[in-house]
């Protein structure tokens, strides 16, 4: 057992308030506390990302250590269907499912007085029947300029809340 999971492993009778408590407690450190937790934790420096991601990342490794994680073969199960989904391409793997609008959908966009359109396929975008892999480099045929494509065709918000 790693010298985390006996820090915070408490007796059977306690172990759902022990978790809770600890939860809580994330709310209430520092960033730096945040930091110092990650490292008694997991064992590694945290990365530099913001507090929302340390505590929910802190916040499954409690619980893990507490009540185990993933069993061996359900890692393995879903490593395989991943390499079903991406055919083993890591790059595609890291791009979330959920940033993509489902294939098919139209994206309308009035600029200039011109109505564009662009349709969501499975590999990228179709816009004036031309396959492109990203919204930007639409959004800079369109205006001549370089555009951030999520928001010059209004998907910036839906896609951070996603």
């Amino acid at each position: 057992m790693s010298p985390a999971a006996t820090m915070i492993r408490p007796t059977d009778d306690g172990r759902r308030e022990s978790v809770l408590r600890q939860i809580a407690e994330l709310k209430t450190l520092s960033i730096i506390e945040l930091k110092t937790k990650w490292r008694t934790l997991f064992g590694t420096e945290p990365p530099p990302y913001n507090r929302k991601f340390l505590e929910s990342r802190l916040t499954y490794r409690i619980q893990e250590l507490v009540y185990g994680g993933l069993k061996p073969e359900t890692i393995r199960r879903l490593e395989e269907l991943g390499e079903e989904l991406d055919g083993g391409k890591a790059v595609v793997r890291k791009r979330s499912a959920n940033l993509l609008p489902i294939a098919g959908t139209r994206l309308l966009r009035e600029w200039q007085g011109i109505e564009h359109t662009v349709t969501v396929t499975d590999k990228g975008f179709d816009y004036c029947g031309q396959p492109y892999q990203s919204l930007s480099a639409i959004a800079r045929r369109i205006t001549g300029t370089r555009w951030n494509g999520w928001t010059f065709f209004g998907l910036k918000n839906q896609r951070s809340k996603a």
